[in-house]
């Protein structure tokens, strides 16, 4: 594994190559000089976004050339294309790029447009302010006469204002006097081209409408997606500051483009500035009949670039009250790495998702806003992203459910497609819930196009279900769950029991033909038919699912629950059969106790692990290497990521102890290990969520190797660990994870039987923590350090909430606070033994239990 503790190389040079990467502070990412091969990585860890829409940092000058990726997206705005792969016609919606609304360029005179790729650059410095939600960038340009001409530049897509983003451009010529031209347009020649494994698939998503002049400062550009027939509206205004003399300004109109020519005089050291203010408007927004007029009339009604970016950054003053997250006397070089990328962290998912998903119809894009990997569809991640919103903005969470709950129907026609019953949610979701799981993908290192199963990962909907009940633990969201998630549960659970069949020769339910979150496992070794049986998490998660459906049931008043009884059918005797389902699922054990991955895991051969990594290093894509070889990673005990151990991610022990007991099966501590042992040395880490589910499960006893992991995974974009995947967009189930790794792991939140409970295993390398979170309405600031925990609430109206640690539970009222000290031994928490593992997210750990029972309950 790569060295990725604060301090490597690896972490050291993450903010550019050879040295041009400089850390300023906890608050600002910057990156020095230039350099082609990592403006991708560069673009996409700049990108500003309000939840509405996102731009990625690419220069406003750059085209896509493979270089640059210039690349706006909407939330929830997805086309469909057709193309044909070996003789089999194959369909894929994407999330669509849209028109290139910061397209702004400059020339000397008459000469060619300045750009870093044709003109000398003797500076560049692009910094990314994570406080204001401010990229700046400033540039030194030499052209081939030697004129010098510096370009300073700030923008922001507005917070609070949903349409509404903004470019500033100053200009001076630093040894010349002159002519300045300058072009400000917006380009609608754009093509979904950020991913080069999908080239050979059809990208174009838009077909420009028309293009105009609505005054003598706007431009107006109006495009429409070519199947799902959304339009996209962007108004442009651009002007010069005042005091400056144009000499000229014209309209130039192609088709696909439409742009204002500036020319002016410019002397010597006497700057130029140029504002562009622009209205993205689409089709699916609220409150719009015709985007083309709202568009302008939006633009219309904006102020100037100033103005907007002051309200800009008192918004996001705001937001970061909420999510305050500060390590106190932490050692000074690694909290200011440390801090930044959580921060980093922070600032990209809310960028992603925000306060106008409250009335947009959009779920969490696993890759973000930010680029076009997985064409912007939503998958399993935002289980790793919840945490982080429900704890401080409740309301985001709830909105982002609701995409799940609008595609219900969409789910229950699934499964019956499927010849199931209840609601199969979708491995990939986009505009309308179908599966959009693609059938074929690409292997670069073969080129090999190959079949994908990846849909058989039914555990979506187990996912879905904990996140809608893990909401209403940490909430109390009554309304929620009996308007809309308990029936959202209830169908995912009817679905899962159905899965489960029963047979008669261990009387025990089985559920087969699917696949496991491992990814890589695709069938067993020789046989045509996909899927594989008795996956582990999904059986333990399918009687996690089916307890939970009971408690349900039981939190709802009366009425209600009797009318979804009677709406859903769920009778007596369904509900008997659950109970069974719940009592007598097969789990697969292994006679060492070690709970194996699926049924017949066990039987199949190790890997030459050392074999391998001499000869190819890296093996996070073990699944390309073995096939360009000739072989398949269905052969081995191999793992892209965490599968089992995502039971130790999702349960605490003593959870998973009580689900396994009431099925007739010990899980004793020293089970625990030896679990974790025996997945983790086949774990190859080709997911980003992989390192941050591992520095979970070990957090108790392992605490070294676990903070390593974190580590690894809190680097995952700003390391590009991937080696080329961040360009494609940020990984925003790790980013979030990360945030939440601190919080509910490290420092042991939990909400359970209506308190608020501290646990801490808090790493002493990182001093203090200080955070805040919305708990029951009220706000909290909670510190966690070596021996303590405090949570203070701030004053104001609200019932006294309840907050426990250990055996020790405190009302806790507005405007007072909590101290609970740790009662663990002296010595060095860091450092525990091996042997501690046995306590992994166990409170009580039961000893003496057998380690398997092959009769049920």
């Amino acid at each position: 594994m790569r060295d990725l503790r604060p301090g490597s190389d690896a972490v050291a040079g993450s903010y550019g190559r050879n040295g041009q990467g400089v850390a300023v502070d906890a608050w600002t990412l910057t990156f020095e000089g230039w350099d082609p091969a990592d403006e991708g990585r560069r673009e996409a860890l700049t990108t500003l976004g309000n939840g509405r829409f996102a731009t990625r940092g690419a220069a406003p000058e750059s085209r896509a050339d493979g270089v640059h990726y210039p690349g706006t997206y909407a939330a929830g705005v997805f086309d469909r294309v057709r193309d044909e792969i070996d003789g089999e016609v194959v369909e894929s919606e994407s999330m669509v790029n849209l028109p290139h609304w910061a397209d702004l360029r400059v020339a000397v005179e008459d000469g060619p447009w300045i750009s870093a790729d044709g003109a000398e650059v003797l500076e560049h410095r692009v910094a990314l302010d994570l406080r204001r939600g401010l990229l700046t960038r400033r540039t030194r340009f030499a052209d081939a006469a030697g004129r010098i001409t510096v370009l300073r530049q700030r923008s922001f897509v507005h917070r609070t204002l949903p349409h509404v983003a903004g470019l500033h451009t100053v200009l001076v010529a630093e040894n010349w006097s002159g002519n300045l031209r300058i072009e400000s347009g917006i380009d609608g020649a754009v093509r979904n081209a950020g991913v080069s494994r999908y080239a050979a698939l059809d990208g174009r998503h838009l077909d420009v409408v028309t293009t105009g002049e609505p005054d003598g400062s706007t431009l107006l550009l109006v495009a429409r997606t070519r199947q799902s027939r959304l339009r996209v509206a962007v108004a442009a205004r651009t002007t010069l500051e005042p005091g400056t003399a144009v000499d000229e300004r014209s309209l130039h109109r192609r088709p696909d483009r439409v742009a204002h020519v500036l020319r002016c005089a410019v002397r010597a050291g006497e700057p130029v500035a140029v504002e562009k203010v622009v209205a993205v408007v689409t089709s699916r927004d609220g409150a719009v009949s015709e985007p083309a007029v709202a568009a302008v009339e939006v633009l219309a009604g904006t102020a100037g670039f100033e103005e907007l970016l002051a309200g800009h950054e008192l918004a996001w003053q705001q937001l970061w009250r909420r999510y305050r997250l500060d390590l106190v006397r932490h050692p000074a070089a690694l909290a200011t790495e440390t801090l930044r990328t959580l921060r980093l962290c922070t600032f990209h998912v809310l960028q992603a998702v925000s306060e106008h998903n409250q009335d947009l119809d959009a779920g969490v894009p696993a890759r973000g806003l930010h680029g076009e990997a997985y064409r912007g569809h939503v998958f399993w991640d935002e289980l790793f992203v919840y945490p982080m919103l429900t704890l401080r903005t409740p309301a985001v969470t709830r909105a982002l459910l609701r995409y799940r709950v609008r595609r219900l129907d969409a789910a229950r026609r699934a499964a019956r497609a499927a010849g199931h019953t209840g609601a199969m949610y979708p491995w990939q979701s986009g505009s309308d819930g179908r599966e959009e799981s693609q059938r074929r993908h690409l292997n670069p290192r073969s080129g090999h196009w190959l079949p994908d199963t990846s849909h058989l990962q039914r555990h979506v909907g187990l996912a879905v279900a904990y996140s809608i009940w893990q909401y209403y633990q940490a909430t109390g969201d009554r309304e929620f769950l009996s308007d809309h998630g308990a029936e959202v549960l209830l169908e995912v659970a009817r679905f899962f029991a159905g899965l489960a069949r029963h047979d008669p020769v261990t009387d025990r339910f089985r559920i087969r033909g699917v696949m496991g979150p491992d990814e890589y496992t695709t069938r067993y070794p020789g046989s045509d038919r996909p899927g594989i049986d008795d996956n582990a998490y999904t059986n333990v998660m399918t009687v996690w699912l089916l307890r939970r459906a009971e408690d349900v049931l039981a939190a709802l008043e009366p009425i209600r629950r009797t009318e979804l009884v009677e709406s859903l059918d769920l009778g007596p005797a369904e509900q008997l059969r659950w109970r069974d389902v719940s009592r007598r699922m097969f789990v697969p054990i292994a006679a060492d106790g070690v709970i194996s991955q699926y049924a017949g895991a066990h039987d199949l051969p190790d890997l030459d692990w050392a074999g391998y990594r001499a000869r190819y290093g890296d093996l996070s894509r073990l699944d390309r290497i073995l096939e360009a070889e000739g072989r398949s990673v269905d052969d081995y005990q191999v793992s892209k990521q965490a599968d089992v151990l995502m039971l130790f991610y999702l349960l605490s022990a003593d959870e998973l102890r009580a689900l396994l007991g009431g099925l007739g099966y010990g899980l004793p501590p020293e089970a625990i290990p030896a679990t974790i042992e025996y997945h983790l040395s086949r774990t190859v880490h080709g997911s980003t969520l992989s390192a941050l589910v591992h520095a979970w499960v070990l957090a108790r006893g392992h605490r070294e190797h676990a903070v390593e992991y974190f580590e690894r995974a809190l680097s995952s974009d700003v390391a590009d660990i991937q080696r080329g995947t961040t360009a494609e967009g940020v990984h925003l189930g790790a980013m979030a994870g990360c945030v939440d790794l601190l919080q509910r792991c490290f420092a042991g939140l939990e909400t359970r039987e209506d308190a608020l409970w501290f646990d801490p295993h808090w790493p002493r390398r990182f001093g203090r923590l200080d955070f805040s979170v919305q708990y029951r309405h009220h706000q909290l600031t909670v510190s966690v350090g070596d021996r303590t925990v405090r949570v203070v609430s701030e004053p104001g109206p609200g019932s006294p909430i309840r907050v426990g640690s250990g055996d020790r539970l405190s009302e806790l009222r507005p405007g007072e606070a909590v101290v609970f000290s740790a009662s663990g031994s002296s010595g060095d928490p860091d450092a525990a033994p091996p042997d501690a593992v046995q306590a992994a997210n166990s409170r009580s750990p039961r000893r003496g239990s057998s380690i398997r029972s092959p009769e049920p309950s």
